[in-house]
């Protein structure tokens, strides 16, 4: 398998590409603020024909690049519908406006084709295996992508701003909710195995049984304790 990710834009959104192997068909995971040059050269460095883009949130920071990319290879966009709106108009997410200058850039907007997704959707793109879990609390329509286990590659699971390394998502903006971000830690997250590796959207690449170990808000939510009365404050990105 492979996948190729890097950060982008001034939020450092991390942005995925994931395949069978080099030279064949992809999926784009979250093109964000300023990602679609680095999404074309690693489709041009790993010879990758993009067939899809799928989004964890609607967040302008990993969304921002989905329409030149989309319209650039021709494929559709897979959002969950409670955070659809936010492509057209993202200040909306954050109950005011973003700064003048920054909007400036953006290309603000619906690539022409978009699909909606749904809990518990199984994707099958690129040869790939992509099962959907709605994971609200950073947003209402927050949602994660878990590959199975294959041969000797472990799990993967791409955790959007629903789990980091040592954190998890911010729940102060509109549409956040901290008691239901720990629902969903509980019924998402805890049933995966420790083998299973985590790629968030920010950050760097952890594992569930590191998380599990570590990162208090799920140790937190492991042990039924509801709210903690010590914790770093979740990571601040978008």
């Amino acid at each position: 398998m492979l996948i190729a990710g890097f950060p982008a834009g001034a939020w450092g959104t991390n942005c995925y590409l994931v395949a069978p192997a080099a030279g064949e068909e992809c999926v784009i995971i979250d093109p964000g603020h300023q990602a679609a040059q680095g999404v074309e050269e690693a489709v041009a460095k790993h010879r990758l024909k993009p067939v899809a883009v799928v989004l964890t949130h609607g967040h302008i920071d990993h969304v921002a690049s989905v329409v030149p990319v989309c319209g650039a290879h021709d494929v559709p966009a897979w959002i969950h519908p409670s955070d659809r709106f936010m492509m057209s108009d993202p200040e909306k997410a954050f109950g005011r406006s973003i700064g003048m200058p920054l909007m400036g850039e953006l290309t603000v907007g619906e690539p022409d084709d978009v699909k909606e997704l749904a809990d518990g959707a199984e994707l099958r793109l690129a040869g790939l295996e992509l099962t959907v879990a709605h994971a609200p609390g950073h947003t209402k329509g927050s949602v994660t992508f878990r590959m199975p286990e294959q041969a000797d590659v472990p799990s993967v699971f791409f955790s959007g701003d629903l789990l980091f390394a040592g954190s998890i998502g911010r729940t102060d903006l509109p549409g956040g909710d901290h008691a239901e971000i720990l629902e969903s830690l509980a019924r998402v997250v805890l049933p995966l195995d420790d083998s299973t590796v985590v790629l968030s959207g920010h950050g760097p690449q952890t594992s569930i049984g590191r998380e599990r170990a570590t990162n208090p808000y799920l140790r937190e939510v492991a042990a039924g304790l509801g709210d903690g009365a010590q914790r770093p404050a979740p990571r601040r990105g978008m």
